[in-house]
């Protein structure tokens, strides 16, 4: 399909920097994306949290930024910011007018190149008790909120990347110092280990130079370590009970899978649509409308860059039991290995999927954050026809083939329940 082939350029600076442009005059908008090959994966025990922390603290100021001014100069042009981080990398990302291109790369350059100097005492403490709130209520004292952790903590072993939450331990975010800062930063924000993607209405003679004019003089350091890790197994099955401030109970079930873009990826993302991505999904459909023991029920495939896992997430109706639930949901499982998938609802979700794709595609934001992604994870950007054929390839037979290649294996069961019950 020729709208999903983009037209885009990519380069690198001297300091290697990558930088992506891709050009749309559909809208007087323009927005960079950068991504910064920096997630918790890259932390270590005791020093978990540390690539979410170090979101809020590149919005408290660079040598010619002050602290605050980096909201309210892009708000005051009419634009929007954030950043967000995950498992593999943190994002920041700036929407505004096309004529303040200048402004939003200017920004992004300053604290890029020129963030430590401005570091102080006051404004670490600051972000650290900023952060230790958004941890409390989020994770612990959110309904639910711990299942998470624990599911994930016993899913890997103790030293895998994957084991500890985004967010990091209390304990942890409480010690961060100055020097794990500034350390951090020296190792991963440097423009080797960053991509920057322009996207929409601009000159791309003026964003190469006006990007070489801010970002070509910062130092490209590099001293990245990549984590090298054997693939993950369950010797056994793992039961964890876990009491909460809940009134209802919630059963989760995890299994290994396989890391992002790789070889059943796609299969599995189609094969949690057909469990619970609409009403009339399978175990939706069954367990929530027709037998009414479940209150919600999802399912969910996270495929990073080192791992993958797939997990199903069900609440109970009060009354019934997390075994029956349990049962139920190996029920249909066994329906589907025995008996199939029909073409017509393979087909409905592929169509669902393959919308959803399209549509985000109309997003400027969506499309120069795609982008990044598919660089980091497939070193080509415009992987958007590759990408949607992979779903357009799955068939019967491959969703048949996930029983015996994942469920078949050891697995992690977590219950959680009021804390008034066992």
């Amino acid at each position: 399909m020729d709208l999903l082939n983009l037209n885009y350029e990519k380069y690198k600076l001297k300091n290697g920097l990558e930088v992506i442009l891709y050009r749309d005059n559909t809208l007087p908008i323009v927005t960079t994306n950068i991504w910064y090959r920096a997630g918790s994966a890259n932390e270590k025990l005791g020093k978990t949290g540390i690539a979410h922390l170090f979101e809020h603290m590149m919005f408290q100021g660079s040598v010619n930024v002050p602290k605050e001014m980096h909201f309210r100069y892009i708000q005051e042009a009419g634009g929007n910011l954030n950043g967000s981080t995950s498992t593999d990398r943190t994002n920041y990302f700036e929407k505004v007018p096309s004529n303040f291109l200048e402004l939003i790369l200017w920004l992004e350059s300053d604290r890029m190149g020129f963030f430590i100097p401005a570091l102080t005492q006051e404004k670490l403490a600051n972000q650290i008790d900023v952060v230790k709130n958004e941890r409390l209520e989020r994770y612990d004292n959110q309904p639910y909120g711990l299942a998470w952790e624990i599911l994930i903590s016993n899913l890997f072993p103790e030293n895998h990347p994957y084991s500890w939450a985004t967010i990091g331990s209390l304990e942890d975010i409480s010690n961060f110092t100055i020097e794990d800062v500034k350390s951090f930063f020296e190792k991963y924000y440097s423009p080797a280990n960053a991509c920057l993607v322009i996207a929409g209405d601009f000159e791309p003679n003026e964003a190469k130079n006006l990007t070489e004019k801010y970002f070509g003089e910062i130092q490209g350091k590099n001293h990245l370590e990549t984590p090298q890790l054997k693939p993950i197994r369950l010797d056994e099955n793992k039961f964890i009970v876990h009491k909460d401030k809940v009134q209802l109970e919630r059963i989760y079930l995890a299994w290994h899978t396989g890391c992002a873009y790789s070889e059943d990826d796609s299969a599995l993302d189609i094969f949690t649509d057909l469990l619970t991505g609409s009403k009339t999904s399978r175990l939706y459909k069954k367990l929530v409308f027709e037998q009414e023991v479940a209150q919600d029920i999802t399912a969910y495939q996270f495929s990073g860059k080192y791992a993958g896992y797939f997990v199903v997430i069900a609440t109970a109706k009060p009354g019934i039991l997390l075994a029956e639930l349990k049962d139920k949901i190996f029920a249909e499982f066994e329906n589907i290995k025995n008996n199939g998938i029909n073409e017509k609802e393979l087909l409905r979700s592929k169509n669902g999927i393959k919308s959803g794709f399209i549509y985000s595609m109309q997003n400027i934001d969506s499309m120069a954050d795609q982008l990044n992604s598919y660089n980091y994870f497939l070193n080509e950007p415009n992987s958007f026809n590759y990408d949607l054929s992979r779903y357009e390839n799955v068939s019967g037979e491959n969703i048949l083939g996930l029983f015996e290649k994942y469920f078949s294996k050891p697995f992690v069961e977590l219950h959680v329940i009021p804390e008034t019950e066992g």
